[in-house]
């Protein structure tokens, strides 16, 4: 396990650069939420996402200069958060046309 014997502390240039960086990548994010790009709007927020909330665990949360058993702890964690994800979603579609079924009975009974 690595202890330092002092608190890491990281220069102010880092900190304004990462800063700068997090609102180029905000200021993204709202010119492709304007922007009408079908199905890959979803996409690119999600990866825009992805870039910011890994800078700010590099950066602000100290990953970049900890040991690095800590980024792989985060990395898996995240891996399993996505397969729930994606089961939940499987889940989602696999019973969507049973819904809309239903949805079209209901309506017709209601006329």
């Amino acid at each position: 396990m690595q202890t330092h014997p002092t608190p890491h502390v990281v220069p102010r240039s880092l900190l304004l650069g990462t800063w700068g960086a997090l609102m180029a990548l905000t200021a993204l994010t709202v010119t492709a939420a304007h922007a009408d790009l079908g199905v890959f709007n979803v996409v690119i927020a999600l990866g825009i996402a992805a870039v910011k909330a890994s800078i700010v665990a590099l950066i602000f949360m100290h990953l970049k200069y900890e040991n690095k058993f800590h980024v792989v702890v985060l990395v898996g964690s995240l891996f399993f958060a996505l397969v729930l994800a994606g089961f939940v979603v499987f889940d989602t579609t696999h019973y969507q046309p049973t819904i809309r079924a239903e949805q079209a009975a209901a309506r017709s009974h209601k006329k």
